[in-house]
């Protein structure tokens, strides 16, 4: 799953009270001195820089699921658990998504924002408000006009035409 990395720690009694002292190039005195003799691995336990969120298969589920059931004795799920770095609501999220439907229950969901489906209509309402705001503007144009043509005639005093 992720790469684990390892420290050599020195197991020599001698070098107890060097047991946090290290060299700014990471080596240990008791290394220099005994060379590998009296090293042994221990993991490193620096947490890494950004988290990765775990992802679990519908297969890693529906079988994690059956080994869950298959344990008889007391420990036995906790050190399924434990083995697997689970934790028993993951197991009890899975058991509710398995009775809900099938294998697609179990597979992981997407995250983020959903995809909207393409709806025709929303593009033909696009279409006509476009539409009609162009038309509210000829209107309003028109209307205008139509008063300027008014003072014109009312300054000139001149008839305006019936038609």
């Amino acid at each position: 799953m992720e790469k684990k990395e390892a420290m050599l720690v020195c197991d020599s009694k001698a070098h107890e009270e060097m047991e946090g002292a290290r060299r700014a190039t990471g080596i240990s005195s008791c290394r220099r001195a005994e060379g590998q003799a009296g090293l042994t691995l221990v993991p490193n336990t620096e947490v890494s820089d950004k988290a990765a969120r775990r992802r679990f298969s519908a297969e890693y589920k529906s079988r994690i699921l059956r080994e869950a059931e298959s344990c008889k004795g007391q420990g036995c799920l906790g050190a399924l658990l434990r083995r697997e770095g689970l934790y028993s609501s993951n197991l009890i999220t899975w058991r509710r998504q398995a009775q809900k439907g099938s294998l697609e229950a179990l597979s992981p969901k997407k995250r983020g924002p959903k995809k909207k489906e393409h709806d025709p209509s929303l593009l033909r309402i696009a279409e006509l408000e476009k539409a009609t705001k162009k038309l509210e503007n000829k209107l309003r144009q028109a209307e205008f006009i139509i008063a300027a043509q008014k003072k014109i005639a009312e300054i000139f005093q001149m008839p305006l035409d019936p038609r």
